[in-house]
């Protein structure tokens, strides 16, 4: 019997069109939460945006 096992691990960083997935919002609404505070890391023009900080954000400005 072979069975293939396969590990996978949460992401912990999201580029920008993966973060507005995960936020559940369109791509231009999460340009918005940037503008509102949403912290975006940059590195040689590469920007990825960290889950907890997509919580964060989402969590203060929930009603």
């Amino acid at each position: 019997m072979n069975q293939r096992y396969e590990f996978t691990f949460p992401k912990e960083w999201f580029s920008l069109k993966e973060a507005a997935n995960y936020a559940g919002v369109s791509y231009n609404t999460f340009k918005k939460f940037r503008l509102l505070g949403l912290k975006v890391c940059e590195i040689e023009g590469i920007k990825r945006v960290a889950k907890k900080e997509i919580d964060r954000f989402l969590e203060e400005y929930s009603s």
